[in-house]
């Protein structure tokens, strides 16, 4: 008789074996939730710290407000626009050279800036005959057209662009 042959089985399937401790992952995935943690806190304090913009420069507000008032010279009338145009020139020499040119009348503005270095001659002259106009038609009303607006919008962007052209 012969004898049998021996029953051949079948391999017994892999098994999962995760290469690295429990451990080792633990600590990794610690490692990692503090990078992320450290990442998003510089960001969140690179915000929070970040300076506020500048203000606009008082030649940028000013050539801004005489823009819009020069789209509107034939709409407004000469007196109510010698107001206007004269109030943001005025704002404009305040916030631009410290002088309180909101407050005082036309005379004693230009006696203040008559012997002041931070103005040129032509300047000053500049602003004598743009309050000279502007006064003739506030204060005396004469009769002004939308020339003379034109004209006195024109000399307020000559002074704020600092006298070019």
């Amino acid at each position: 008789m012969q004898a049998a042959a021996p029953e051949l089985r079948d391999i017994a399937p892999p098994l999962d074996v995760f290469p690295y401790p429990t451990w080792m992952v633990v600590v990794a995935a610690m490692v990692v939730a503090l990078v992320l943690g450290a990442l998003i806190y510089a960001i969140v304090r690179k915000i929070r710290n970040r300076p506020p913009p500048l203000p606009p420069s008082p030649q940028s507000v000013a050539l801004r407000e005489l823009r819009i008032l020069q789209q509107r010279v034939k709409q407004t009338a000469p007196y109510d626009f010698s107001f206007a145009v004269s109030d943001v020139l005025r704002h404009y020499v305040s916030a631009a050279y410290q002088i309180q040119a909101t407050e005082q009348t036309s005379p004693e503005f230009l006696a203040a800036i008559a012997h002041s270095v931070k103005f040129a001659e032509a300047e000053r002259s500049l602003l004598a005959e743009f309050l000279e106009r502007c006064d003739l038609i506030k204060f005396a009303h004469i009769d002004a057209d939308s020339s003379d607006s034109e004209r006195l919008i024109d000399s307020a962007f000559r002074f704020v662009e600092g006298g070019r052209g």
